[in-house]
């Protein structure tokens, strides 16, 4: 074994599947209410009491959790973090989308041999399908996704040149956050929010407190189909990634048709300026055979899909923004 390389430590499970295990649980959260001796722990949680003592003792020995007497755990600062609201919750609960993501790194194998997504083997469904068939999951996803972004950054044009922009689409713009923020940054603009139906019925949530729902209006439907045409600026904002180069140049299509003659075509998140930048996307190889791409790899699928990059460059907020026009 490498002086530098502790395998035994790379090759651990125990301590991932504890950690999802005590998330799942949701100890942390009554510890914070005093509760601290282990029957009590399990007692509130439903679960037996001396297997929860293994979990959390092994979490002690890991550096979550401290055990300052036998069966009796009380949170540090490290196992904190489990009080706080957002991504690193709902990716960790085994209850809701964090456990499918979980069950699916059992696939990776048979993705590295064969090329292919493999969620459709270890749950029955591919990804997308999966969701559309388990609203409750879908629902745990679409919170995920919502939390794990940061604040939306509506500085999305690469020379941040609005003058000529009055209508933007918002491509698989989820709940509306980002479309929200571009709209309150640019009040003489309005929208249009595409996305599936069960995912922009949640966008009055937003739309409604930020101000501007009626500066917008919603496209119920697959970005597959036929795009609102006739806009300025058809943003794609974290999609891109999720899919293999077919689908993704089916996506590039459909924005090409919609914004031609002389609308823009956004991209912001998924590419980046080198392939090295790029690098990893394991799970998403797993889940939907998607991939991170360099600017060039882009470059070959906005061709194939008629589009010419037209500017590239990072954002404010260190985001990489490609700019393509329809050909």
């Amino acid at each position: 074994m490498s002086d530098n390389v502790d395998l035994w430590a790379l090759s651990d499970l125990a301590t991932p599947w504890s950690l999802r295990v005590a998330v799942t649980l949701g100890v942390a959260e009554h510890m914070a209410q005093g509760v601290t001796e282990v029957g009590d722990l399990a007692r509130k949680v439903g679960c037996h009491g001396e297997s929860l003592a293994r979990v959390l003792r092994h979490l002690a020995g890991k550096g979550l959790f401290d055990e300052p007497a036998e069966n009796r755990f009380t949170l540090n600062e490290a196992s904190r973090i489990f009080l706080e609201p957002g991504p690193l919750r709902g990716g960790l609960n085994l209850d809701g989308h964090g456990g499918r993501i979980a069950g699916a790194w059992t696939g990776l194998l048979e993705a590295v041999r064969t090329g292919r997504p493999t969620y459709g083997s270890v749950y029955g469904l591919p990804f997308w399908e999966d969701l559309d068939a388990h609203p409750g999951l879908a629902d745990s996803y679409d919170a995920m996704m919502v939390e794990g972004r940061h604040v939306p950054d509506p500085a999305i044009l690469v020379h941040d040149d609005w003058e000529d922009v009055g209508h933007v689409v918002d491509v698989g713009g989820g709940t509306g956050a980002m479309l929200a923020g571009i709209l309150r940054a640019h009040p003489g603009v309005r929208g249009t929010l595409v996305d599936l139906p069960r995912t922009v019925a949640r966008s009055a949530e937003i739309l409604g407190p930020a101000g501007v729902a009626d500066r917008v209006t919603v496209s119920p439907q697959s970005f597959f189909e036929p795009l609102p045409a006739g806009a300025d600026v058809y943003l794609i904002q974290s999609v891109l990634l999720d899919w293999p180069d077919e689908e993704a140049t089916r996506l590039l299509r459909r924005c090409a048709e919609a914004a031609a003659p002389h609308g823009r075509v956004v991209v912001v998140g998924g590419v980046s300026a080198d392939r090295a930048a790029g690098k990893g996307g394991l799970l998403l190889m797993v889940m939907t055979g998607g991939r991170p791409r360099s600017l060039e790899e882009f470059r070959v699928l906005a061709a194939e899909a008629g589009l010419t990059v037209s500017a590239h460059g990072e954002g404010p907020s260190g985001h990489f923004i490609i700019e393509s026009r329809p050909s």
